[in-house]
């Protein structure tokens, strides 16, 4: 093998490699900011299930209302980041059969997941403007 031939393996490799840590850490940031995302819903029912002094309602409205935009912001990060895995697919890793099944089921997953953020959003749009 000739050095500019090893040198072309190397730079494959590298390149492997990182395809493979940002495949990783997208899926990373998808799946705490999908976390996130929950705590911020959670965190908005908390507060506006807790009763607090008259002084203070200013402050948990602000409060609310900050956890509902933060919310907002995880809901796009997963989107964005759903999308970029997107492009890591791995295809036909399973055989032809069990992918065809497996994206059909990708699909009805995305269709609910994407039903469930909606409602989330809503409903914390709801506890905080209403």
């Amino acid at each position: 093998m000739t050095s500019e031939a090893a040198a072309k393996k190397s730079e494959a490799g590298r390149s492997s490699n990182m395809k493979k840590g940002l495949t990783v850490f997208v899926g990373f940031v998808h799946d705490f900011a999908a976390g996130c995302w929950a705590a911020t819903v959670l965190a908005v029912y908390w507060l506006s299930a807790s009763s607090v002094p008259a002084e203070l309602s200013a402050v948990m409205t602000d409060l609310k209302r900050q956890f509902f935009y933060l919310s907002i912001g995880c809901a796009l990060l997963v989107f964005a980041t759903g999308a970029g895995r997107t492009f890591t697919y791995v295809d036909n890793f399973y055989g032809e059969d069990a992918e065809r099944q497996r994206r059909r089921m990708l699909i009805v997953k995305h269709l609910f997941l994407f039903l469930i953020f909606g409602l989330g959003i809503f409903w914390q749009y709801m506890m905080v403007y209403r």
